[in-house]
């Protein structure tokens, strides 16, 4: 009840209770005066009703009148509610009477007037109270008063019939007093809601704060209605616009302001901090709707901005500078390229700060390498980036070498480690280094020159040039600060930059240095090969293709895991010992058991080192797979490496599925599982790293698939089919390595092999020999039979004497496809013992022991190779090209043996 709403209420009630009072007692004061004349109305009409009523006259002159008015006369009392209808003659005798006991006496009543003719009517006060009474004549034919209707009626009956009225009378006053009340407390709602429940008392004081503060701000405030009517202006507003002393309650569009401001003004569009013109001054505008709050319309909002218009353009400047280095940090170095972070630092100049930009290095940081010269000694630049030139320029091209002399001013940057201002049109010293080329800058309207030295790390990389021309400012000291922290960031980039390249020649360099420089001789496959560096960096990928003893061939690729040095050093390790282990003609399931030991053993030296801060867990795959010529038989194993697809001679291709052993170093010990194979001659295998047929884009499904389309079709050579397959797989930037290695296959022909059985009996030797005589003279070697027979002698005498059966003897000679060599001739003696000779200087004394010096002597290459079965013990011989006879320097080989002295 303290705020507004609830005293206007009060108020409210009050009055339309007053209200209904008054009009209460009204009604009582007029009810009154309604009884009496309703009572005189009332007396007069019945008297003069039953005056004038037709037979009146009639009873009066019958012989009882009284008896023939009696019942009217009752009747019309009880139907005019009239206390008696009295009807007495000019005598006074009562003919009719409410009370019959007075019909027939005299009355004395007022009948002076009536009996003159003249009705009437009076008020009297008798014993039954207030009453009212009418007298009127009743005329004969003749117009003569004969007799006299007289109806008294006391003012309680006719109060009676009023009071009977009052019920409804205060019923419909109550009636109105709710409805009144009612709708005071409506409209007290609403006016509490519109004054939020305050009182007087707070909404003068609020009224009072809110004309203070709205005339007293340095902010101009307008009010405009949702029909484009000015409501309201405080002051400040006045004073900005110019507005008149009527401009309330005008059109926006009456007050002389700006076309655009009172477009603005008189819209239903919000604004924020808009600028408009008004007169002289620089307005910031800000304009809100107020319907969700209030009445329709809009609040606007005026800041004189006049004054804050230089510092604001200078802001602008910074604010664009700043956005300038953001952006160029964003995009200087998006890649470790030394020409390309060049070019970028070039792009972001041009696109904000000058209108031509170059940038030159030397020639150390382009190849990565460290810049030990003084800035003083460096007289040469390459230029590596332009930008902003039309077709046309006269500036140095990308590429060319750039001389200067000491008082140029890029020399003078880079000694003094500082921008350089030069204005072109009145630098002499800058003429005069190149006249020529000077003056068809200066025609192409090239005009001011800022030289940044591009410094990282203390050492200066060279410098970036920034160029204005015609229709630009010139550089400024402002320009100049702005220039040294752009420079200064992409100098940091380049120099990443150079560095990563000098790691990454190295990387590369090591990995070349550890892959193969070129394939080895052999004549049982046709190889040719694809090796792709990933772009962002070296990897750990690798293939070999290794000779085996018995034309035997080692096909090789494996992958470790990661990129980088390590990877690439780590790959140099595995391949060599794959080397190793395929020297010593382990099987495949072997050779890889033992590679997984050495990786096992390598990640444990890494975990170690690991926990002092340094050393990566090493992970690799390889396949390793023997293929015999002899045979055709293909044997394959694969530690974690995609398996080989197989390529028949008619051109269909097929993966075949192969038992997959851990990666190498998590077998933990267990067996690998081997796959043996028959290839037919003339088949390609294709081996390869998943780099090929796993990428970003695609699955290894999808990779697969495509491998296998790309592979399909007869009659390609091993090169060709490198081609297809690179030309369909590979993307312009691989992310990992990818090693592809594509043999075609060959066999051994019958008339390339000589076997024989070999009984455990010394005499056997003899007839072994014949036959390896008859064998070489049937292949055109006549000339090293005596080597020949020598050798195998050898070996056959070793295994008959410490060998055990069976012993097996198989002579190959091999014609290498497109070599000028005349081939190789390899001697095999298997027999079922596991003991390995062991080549031995036999003493003078010792008749025997020279039996394995003359075959190492006289063959290239001799081992031992186990087999399931026992051990195979082989020498290799090349064929010399011309016909001579070897063997003359045998004595000379054997007397060599013993002492001079000793003898």
């Amino acid at each position: 009840m303290h705020s507004l709403a609830g005293q206007v209420f009060l108020l409210q009630l009050a009055v339309v209770l007053l209200l209904a009072a008054a009009a209460l007692v009204a009604l009582v004061v007029q009810a009154q005066r309604d009884v009496m004349a309703d009572a005189r109305h009332r007396t007069l009409a019945t008297a003069q009703t039953f005056a004038h009523s037709p037979g009146i006259v009639a009873a009066l002159d019958s012989a009882d009148p009284a008896a023939a008015l009696q019942p009217h006369a009752e009747a019309a009392r009880k139907a005019a509610g009239v206390d008696a209808i009295i009807v007495y003659r000019l005598n006074g005798i009562t003919l009719t009477h409410s009370d019959p006991r007075q019909i027939g006496r005299r009355v004395i009543g007022p009948y002076a007037a009536p009996a003159t003719g003249r009705p009437f009517t009076s008020t009297f006060k008798g014993s039954l109270g207030l009453s009212v009474i009418s007298a009127v004549p009743v005329k004969g034919p003749d117009g003569s008063v004969v007799a006299v209707v007289s109806v008294p009626v006391t003012v309680e009956r006719v109060r009676h019939k009023v009071n009977q009225q009052l019920p409804v009378l205060f019923g419909g006053t109550a009636a109105a007093l709710v409805v009144a009340a009612g709708g005071s407390g409506l409209v007290s709602r609403r006016l509490r809601r519109q004054t939020h429940g305050l009182g007087p008392t707070e909404m003068t004081r609020m009224y009072e704060h809110h004309d203070a503060v709205l005339h007293a701000v340095r902010e101009g405030v307008l009010i405009v209605g949702d029909d484009g009517r000015l409501l309201l202006a405080n002051d400040e507003a006045r004073r900005l616009l110019n507005l008149p002393a009527d401009a309330e309650r005008r059109p926006v569009t009456e007050l002389g302001l700006d076309e655009d401001l009172a477009g603005l003004l008189t819209s239903d569009r919000p604004a924020t901090d808009e600028v408009y013109l008004a007169a002289d001054r620089l307005l910031a505008v800000s304009k809100r709707l107020t319907a969700p709050h209030g009445l329709t319309g809009s609040v606007v909002t005026l800041r004189d901005t006049t004054e804050l218009r230089a510092l604001a353009g200078l802001a602008e400047v910074a604010r664009e500078r700043l956005q300038s280095l953001y952006d160029a940090g964003v995009r200087i170095g998006a890649t470790l390229d030394v020409r390309r972070t060049a070019e970028e630092l070039a792009e972001v100049a041009v696109a904000r700060f000058a209108d031509i930009a170059t940038v030159d290095l030397l020639d150390q940081v382009l190849r990565g390498d460290e810049t030990s010269g003084a800035p003083a000694g460096i007289t040469e630049l390459r230029r590596c980036a332009v930008a902003g030139l039309d077709a046309g320029h006269p500036l140095h091209p990308v590429h060319e070498l750039i001389r200067f002399v000491p008082a140029h001013p890029v020399s003078t940057a880079m000694v003094e480690g500082r921008p350089v201002l030069v204005d072109l049109n009145a630098s002499d010293v800058w003429r005069d280094v190149q006249p020529e080329r000077a003056r068809r800058i200066l025609d192409h309207g090239i005009h001011s020159l800022l030289v940044v030295p591009l410094r990282a790390r203390g050492v200066v990389l060279g410098v970036v040039d920034f160029w204005r021309a015609q229709g630009s400012p010139p550089f400024e000291d402002e320009d100049a600060s702005f220039a040294e922290e752009l420079a200064a960031r992409a100098a940091v980039c380049i120099d990443n930059a150079r560095r990563y390249t000098r790691e990454h020649a190295m990387a590369v360099a090591l990995q070349h240095s550890l892959l193969p420089r070129a394939l080895p001789e052999q004549s049982a496959l046709d190889v040719a090969y694809r090796y792709l560096p990933a772009q962002s960096g070296v990897g750990g990928d690798w293939f070999d293709v290794i000779p085996l003893s018995g034309t035997r061939v080692a096909l090789v690729v494996g992958d470790v895991v990661g990129h980088g040095l390590h990877a690439a050093a780590t790959m140099g390790r595995l391949r060599t010992a794959v080397h190793n282990f395929a020297g010593l003609d382990m099987p495949v399931e072997e050779l890889l058991g033992r590679m997984d030991e050495l990786v096992a053993q390598i990640d444990a030296e890494e975990a170690t080192a690991a926990k002092h801060g340094q050393g990566m867990i090493t992970g690799a795959t390889c396949l390793y797979a023997v293929y015999d010529p002899t045979s055709g038989r293909l044997t394959v194993a694969t530690a974690g490496h995609p398996g080989p697809a197989l390529v028949r001679p008619d051109g269909t291709v097929y993966f075949p599925r192969l038992p997959v052993s851990p990666p190498l170093g998590l077998g933990a010990g267990l067996p690998v599982e081997t796959a043996e194979l028959t290839v037919p001659e003339g088949s390609r295998l294709v081996l390869y790293t998943d780099g090929l047929i796993e990428d970003r884009t695609r699955d290894l499904d999808a990779g697969l698939e495509a491998l296998h389309e790309a592979l399909t079709g007869p009659g390609r050579t091993p090169e060709a089919t490198c081609v297809a397959v690179t030309a369909a797989m590979l993307s312009d930037q691989p992310r990992d390595d990818i090693a592809l290695l594509v043999a075609r296959t060959r066999r051994l022909g019958p008339d390339q092999v000589a076997e024989w059985e070999v009984p455990r009996d010394p005499a056997a030797v003899a007839p072994v020999r014949s036959a390896c005589a008859r064998r070489l003279a049937e292949w055109g070697l006549e000339q090293v039979a005596f080597t020949a027979e020598l050798i195998l002698s050898e070996l056959i005498t070793n295994a008959v004497r410490y060998g055990a059966e069976p012993i097996t003897v198989r002579m190959l000679r091999t014609r290498p496809p497109g070599s000028p060599d005349a081939g190789t001739l390899i001697f095999e003696v298997a027999d079922g013992s596991s003991t390995s000779p062991r080549l031995r200087r036999a003493k003078v004394t010792d008749e025997g022991g020279r039996g394995l010096f003359l075959v190492a002597r006289f063959s290239e290459r001799w081992g031992t190779r186990y087999t399931p079965t026992g051990k195979v013990i082989w020498a290799e011989r090349p064929l010399p090209h011309g016909a001579a006879p070897e063997g003359e320097d045998l004595g000379e080989i054997l007397l060599a043996e013993w002492d001079d002295s000793a003898l």
